[in-house]
Parts: structure tokens; sequence; C-alpha cells
């Protein structure tokens, strides 16, 4: 069975960097589009971006001009740069693949303090 396998998590100050990657663990073929979600403590989840298969990347206004995600097709791999942090980026962060089926990652860990 897929797995999607996130890292890159933690604790940094506001205005600070992350990097998420998010791999899956073996070769997906026809993905379409791969993208980062995130959920607060007591809030929805909701879309961070996206980006499909000739790059078109979709943002969330909250994190448009920060954040920036791009893929590795050939190594079904998802990446998210994340500057300028803030608080209100605390949450926890989830990757998706979208083909023939719908893979999830697990989650990891975004702490931001102020």
């Amino acid at each position: 069975q897929v797995q999607l396998v996130e890292s890159g998590g933690g604790l940094v100050q506001a205005g600070g960097s992350l990097r998420l990657s998010c791999a899956a663990s073996e070769i997906i073929f026809s993905i379409n589009v791969m993208g980062w979600y995130r959920q607060a403590p007591g809030k929805q989840r909701e879309l961070v971006a996206t980006i499909n298969r000739s790059g078109g990347t979709n943002y969330a206004d909250s994190v448009k001009g920060r954040f920036t995600i791009s893929r590795d097709n050939a190594k079904n791999t998802v990446y998210l740069q994340m500057n300028s942090l803030k608080p209100e980026d605390t949450a926890v962060y989830s990757c998706n693949m979208v083909g023939s089926s719908i893979y999830w990652g697990q989650g990891t860990q975004v702490t931001v303090s102020s």
C-alpha cells in the first residue's frame, strides 16, 4: 500500500523558515495534482497550496508571497518552502496526491512561536 511520508516540520520563531517534504513510498503513476493542507486546533482543514503536473500552482490567500510549492515528478515528491512564518501558520500540515486514487500523508506538526 502506498504511503506518503512527510518531513521537515518543527518549531520555529516568527519570521523564520521551514521546508516540508512529502515522498511516496513507491512510484505512483499518473499523479495529476499534489498539494499541502493544514489543520489548526479547533479549525477545519484548509488548503494551503496545490501544484499540477505542468507546474501550475494555486495558493491560499493567507500564504501567497510567503510559501512556495514545488514537485519532482520523477521522485513522486512534493515540497513546501515556508518563509516569513507567522504564529497563525501553526498547524498540522498534510500532503496529498491525486491520481487514479487519492493519497494522504499522516501529517507533520509546524509550530511558530511569537
